[in-house]
């Protein structure tokens, strides 16, 4: 019977990552935490875990606790009593703009908090570590698309730089105490119940409000979006793929250690992410179709900590767990945009 935890587990990915455990697991234990903290409308985290207690099957203990992974006796309290068997660390705050003007607290979830997760782990052993990465590691990176293969060593915010050094430190656990890890590069995330602080959500409610829209890098930005339930299928599967640990040949651990990216690998020109947003928001009835788009649209310039492009070589995660993410960008925005239209009415 698996024990699993699940930081972050009020989340986007987090949330629906324990809604698949549910469908998938006949019996066992998951664990979530969240500090439920209001980086965005607390109240979108709170829906998403009444829809957790409305999806809880019969054999599955289900726990939700609500606190910082930052907190180090509630974390050691934690694995002392549950003896986790898999963590998944998707615990994080996010936004690259948000660490320009708050860097504090992404030194506290980000650096302290994965810490305690991986002392955690060292003392209370794991079978499997999976935790969040980004594709913002890659920075200004011109090569695309990119490969966990490349350097990444030059960040351009401090969010980026704290989710490299995550995967320096899980580095560093691996080889020292054994721990086998896996850290997943997530490229633009997106989907139903998803992060208002996002660009297909924020544009949303904008131009619901009659405001502009503001399209970054004149409209020459290009992201490879990745719908919800594909970044939840490569979790899945890596969950139950842990790095073999195995000798090297002077007797001490091989690291045990993997990093993947997960991204669509079909990067969308933002100006054409906009036109697909808006036929569907008008599909879906959340906006009326005589709505005018070109006057609620301004392109300005690129933003510090912005990069021009996110473009995922997936073929390693293809290659080890024969997944490639596959749903399109207008299904997932369909997706959206219908659930946009029932949870704000």
């Amino acid at each position: 019977m698996k024990k699993i935890l699940v930081t972050g587990s009020a989340g986007f990915i987090g949330s629906n990552l324990v809604k698949r455990l549910f469908k998938d697991m006949e019996e066992g234990v998951i664990v979530g935490i969240d500090n439920l903290n209001n980086y965005y409308d607390p109240s979108l985290k709170e829906y998403r875990l009444r829809e957790l207690e409305k999806s809880k099957p019969e054999g599955i203990k289900y726990v939700f606790v609500k606190g910082s992974i930052a907190d180090k006796a509630l974390i050691d309290k934690l694995f002392e009593e549950y003896h986790f068997d898999i963590v998944v660390n998707l615990a994080a705050q996010a936004g690259v703009r948000y660490s320009i003007e708050n860097p504090d607290v992404y030194i506290e979830s980000n650096i302290i908090g994965f810490y305690n997760i991986l002392e955690a782990c060292r003392h209370h052993p794991v079978e499997h570590l999976v935790y969040a990465s980004s594709s913002s590691v890659y920075g200004g990176n011109k090569k695309v698309p990119f490969s966990t293969d490349d350097r990444v060593d030059n960040p351009v915010s401090l969010y980026a730089a704290t989710k490299k050094s995550n995967e320096l430190m899980a580095h560093c656990y691996s080889k020292l105490y054994d721990i086998p890890s896996t850290g997943l590069r997530f490229f633009t995330v997106y989907g139903p119940a998803g992060r208002p602080d996002m660009a297909y959500f924020g544009f949303t409610n904008k131009l619901l409000a009659g405001k502009t829209i503001q399209i970054y890098n004149y409209g020459n930005c290009r992201r490879d979006f990745t719908y919800v339930d594909d970044i939840v299928e490569g979790i899945v599967r890596v969950m139950a793929g842990a790095p073999l640990r195995r000798r090297g040949e002077d007797g001490l651990p091989i690291p045990p250690y993997a990093v993947y990216n997960i991204g669509g690998g079909q990067p969308e020109n933002l100006l054409d992410f906009v036109s697909i947003l808006q036929e569907e928001l008008v599909r879906a009835g959340v906006l009326p179709e005589d709505y005018d788009f070109e006057a609620h649209k301004e392109l300005v310039p690129m933003q510090p900590g912005d990069v021009p492009t996110t473009y995922a070589d997936a073929s390693a995660l293809e290659r080890d767990f024969g997944f490639t993410p596959k749903i399109t960008l207008r299904e997932g925005l369909r997706e959206f945009a219908r659930w946009y239209k029932e949870y704000y009415g």
